[in-house]
């Protein structure tokens, strides 16, 4: 588990954080109390309810839920998250592709297809090579983040809703910390509260993904660089201008830096393309991380201790101060393992892939190779978004054995014999693998595969 928690996850805010007003005083604001009594609304109790605060309070959510744009229910507000992010990207400068850059692009996935052929068994994908802006990257990627994010929010939003009073609870005051003898008005509005605050929940979600999204626009240097599908087509596509940045100070030939990225890119396709069960597996064991999410109901509780609800902004800042922090559960860290597995399986054949490809073709190679060793070791793309996203950190020592687990097979066995355990997800080593390379290959070399099943291009088995 990373130290990061996952988007609409962060720090927990400190006590005296959570009693201060807007204004910086420490006093307690008019607000909810806790998430189950609503008595102190608009600054009176049970016998001094004010409608009219209620009222004005719920135009100002109101005003400020439409202004976020439709949302459809959903646990992410997806306009929002789209919208931020493309400000924050405009903001920071997007340069338009040049049509230098596109064809300096076609040329390196050309000569990475050509490299590759030698290298592995999966033959080049029929896709197009791609140009992207970094805001073309957001656009073409959304749709898989959608897949990525949803699962998880919603079992946080399940969480938090299932702490929300009834109307049954708000009237006969049976809630902790409900006063005796609420009032019918308030009754009446709490449970439209309750919708609005699960609306304002969405909202904040929406904030985060964008400007999770924009930050990872201006890094991701293709459509592979976070290591989870984010397209289809077996098109590579790579983003020049991040390309640019990360060849900077290594005084290098850009051409050399294109064309290490593009063999990378095309290497990831090929296997996306090729193996039709493995997308739907990494989906799988994502959504399978989602369902273990327990979120701490107390934690919610106190967040929202004092929030004054005339204050849309108050309350999604006690949203967003940390309350979803999930807690590590057995059957999380299980499927946080597992995810972790099949991502450093991915990136170690990648590696092994590209390795073979090159030879002494990119004298530049070696400076290449390390300069993305250090990156993930000091946490690239791929790094800050799962732990951000997933809460999980893909440990340079895993993608290492990985890479010599793949290195193995290819020396001993050759190119077929290492890309054949793709072939099956059953064949595909597992953790306690990795740790012990020499036994799973031993166990490989006795397994009798007749025995498997004809691949799957779904998912079915995986659990």
């Amino acid at each position: 588990m990373a130290g990061d928690v996952p988007f609409g996850f962060g720090p927990q805010d400190s006590d005296d954080d959570r009693d201060s007003n807007s204004d910086g005083s420490n006093s307690q604001p008019p607000g909810f109390g806790n998430l189950g009594g609503l008595g102190g609304i608009g600054g009176a109790g049970a016998e001094g309810f004010d409608m009219a605060n209620i009222g004005a309070a719920l135009e100002q959510i109101g005003a400020m839920l439409q202004s976020a744009g439709n949302n459809d229910g959903s646990p992410v507000n997806w306009d929002m998250a789209n919208d931020i992010a493309r400000k924050a990207l405009a903001e920071a400068g997007d340069p338009i592709v040049s049509d230098a850059q596109r064809r300096a692009v076609e040329d390196a996935i050309g000569l990475a297809d050509v490299w590759l052929d030698p290298a592995t068994e999966f033959p080049s994908t029929a896709g197009t090579a791609l140009t992207w802006s970094r805001s073309e990257w957001l656009t073409e990627t959304m749709p898989a983040w959608q897949k990525v994010v949803t699962p998880i929010a919603e079992k946080v939003q399940g969480t938090m809703q299932s702490m929300m009073p009834g109307p049954e609870a708000l009237g006969g005051g049976s809630m902790p910390g409900m006063p005796e003898g609420l009032p019918p008005e308030l009754a009446a509005v709490a449970g439209p509260l309750m919708g609005m605050a699960k609306a304002m929940g969405s909202a904040m979600f929406g904030m985060q993904v964008g400007q999770g999204l924009a930050a990872l626009a201006g890094e991701v240097v293709c459509s592979s660089d976070i290591g989870i599908p984010l397209t289809t087509g077996g098109h590579s596509a790579l983003v020049p201008s991040n390309i640019l940045a990360f060849g900077e100070g290594l005084e290098l030939p850009d051409s050399d830096v294109l064309v290490f990225i593009a063999l990378r890119e095309a290497a990831h396709q090929r296997l996306f393309a090729h193996v039709p069960w493995l997308r739907s597996r990494v989906e799988a064991a994502l959504v399978a991380y989602a369902s273990g999410i327990n979120v701490d109901q107390s934690r919610i509780e106190s967040a929202l201790e004092g929030v004054d609800v005339q204050n849309p902004e108050a309350i999604q800042a006690a949203l967003a101060s940390g309350v979803f922090q999930p807690e590590d559960t057995e059957e999380q860290k299980v499927a946080l393992a597992r995810l972790e597995t099949l991502l450093a399986l991915v990136e170690g054949w990648v590696d092994d892939v590209v390795d073979g490809a090159v030879a002494d073709r990119l004298p530049s190679y070696d400076r290449l190779r390390e300069t993305l060793r250090r990156r993930r070791a000091a946490g690239g793309p791929a790094e800050k978004t799962f732990a951000t996203l997933v809460g999980l950190e893909l440990r340079p020592r895993r993608l290492r054995e990985s890479a010599a687990l793949w290195q193995r097979l290819r020396n001993e066995g050759g190119v077929p014999a290492r890309d054949a355990l793709w072939a099956h997800p059953d064949l595909l080593p597992t953790a306690e693998d990795l740790d012990d390379i020499d036994g799973f290959l031993t166990r490989t070399s006795e397994f009798d595969t007749a025995e498997l099943d004809e691949p799957h291009s779904d998912d079915s088995d995986s659990n």
